[in-house]
């Protein structure tokens, strides 16, 4: 079988590890050829192909990135993307294609499967918010920096009585804010999925700053807004891509926080440092459980699935099931993280 291999969407710890694992298996216990496309749903459309064999993957196992690089592109939302993209695979000769990615790059590959295309997904994205799965590659890794830099701004934090605001990734969801947050004993954490009142983040930091404290940490996901009706009027700011601008909603936080307490507040954007470095042991086991999982999908004949983790357990859910839906934290999780303050 010839199949086809993509990353796509932004790039995370763990990627080359699943690449490598669908390599050896699919050509170590099946004979199949790996055909990697560059630039995720990009390279398909375009044909830019990387064939893949042992001697590519030797050493990649505990690199960041992805050796196949990536794009955000979608081919069912680009102009004569569908058609190309089916050009190239009977071009290529592709049985199969095996899609490495986060939402946007699930939701094209459900797109191309109803098209009669053969896909098995992997779930990645360092947000975490991938539905139908536990964890996604990237995200394990992306937590341990955050948390790393929480831990570091403690200590110039108290050093100067100062409020610290890190904001962190998460347009939609706020696991990383979350989970980071807990883990580095942020006394505040805002997210997504609950709006903030300002009155009570401010009351808060002035209550704790008169009992016992003199430094905070708050921590802002990205996509995190005020809520309705609340004394903070803000509109979140996109770039032209649709991203969120980074920085905005933690430079106004902390504006906010520094007009109604007088606390020397200052603000640190983590930013696509989240992305980078070494992945941990957890996401390149998850990479290597997942690649091995997608290949022998395929060679049961299992398609238009994704493999996800559940408890211990690696399963395959109806790709239809899962694309083009964000899974949010947990009302649960957002309580802890803001009840150890």
């Amino acid at each position: 079988m010839r199949i086809g291999l993509l990353t796509g969407g932004g790039d995370c710890p763990g990627l080359n590890a699943a690449i490598r694992a669908v390599v050896k298996r699919a050509l170590g216990e099946y004979g199949h050829s790996i055909i990697g496309f560059r630039n995720g749903w990009k390279g398909v459309a375009e044909g830019d192909i990387m064939p893949l064999t042992r001697n590519d993957i030797r050493g990649v196992l505990d690199t960041g990135g992805t050796l196949l690089g990536t794009a955000r592109y979608h081919p069912h939302s680009a102009d004569g993307g569908m058609d190309a993209v089916r050009a190239t695979l009977e071009a290529e000769r592709i049985e199969a294609l095996i899609c490495i990615g986060g939402d946007g790059t699930l939701h094209a590959a459900s797109k191309v499967a109803e098209t009669g295309i053969k896909i098995v997904a992997i779930p990645k994205t360092i947000d975490n918010d991938v539905a139908g799965t536990d964890r996604s590659i990237g995200f394990d890794t992306a937590v341990h920096i955050a948390t790393e830099a929480i831990d570091r701004l403690h200590t110039t934090a108290e050093s100067h009585n100062r409020v610290m605001v890190v904001e962190l990734m998460g347009r939609s969801a706020g696991w990383i804010a979350v989970e980071a947050g807990i883990a580095g004993g942020a006394e505040v954490v805002l997210t997504p999925e609950e709006p903030f009142d300002i009155d009570r983040v401010t009351r808060y930091l002035k209550h704790r700053h008169r009992a016992h404290a003199s430094f905070s940490i708050v921590v802002v996901a990205e996509g995190a807004i005020p809520a309705e009706g609340s004394s903070m009027e803000w509109e979140t700011k996109y770039g032209k891509f649709g991203e969120i601008v980074s920085g905005a909603i933690s430079e106004r936080v902390a504006e906010e926080i520094a007009a109604r307490t007088g606390f020397d507040t200052r603000v640190t954007v983590l930013g696509h440092v989240q992305r980078g470095g070494t992945p941990l042991p957890s996401d390149r086991i998850l990479g290597s459980r997942f690649g091995v999982a997608a290949v022998d999908a395929l060679q049961q004949g299992r398609t238009s699935v994704m493999t996800a983790l559940r408890g211990e357990e690696v399963v395959l859910v109806p790709l239809e099931e899962v694309a083009g839906k964000a899974k949010p934290v947990p009302e649960e999780l957002i309580r802890v993280a803001n009840a150890l303050a």
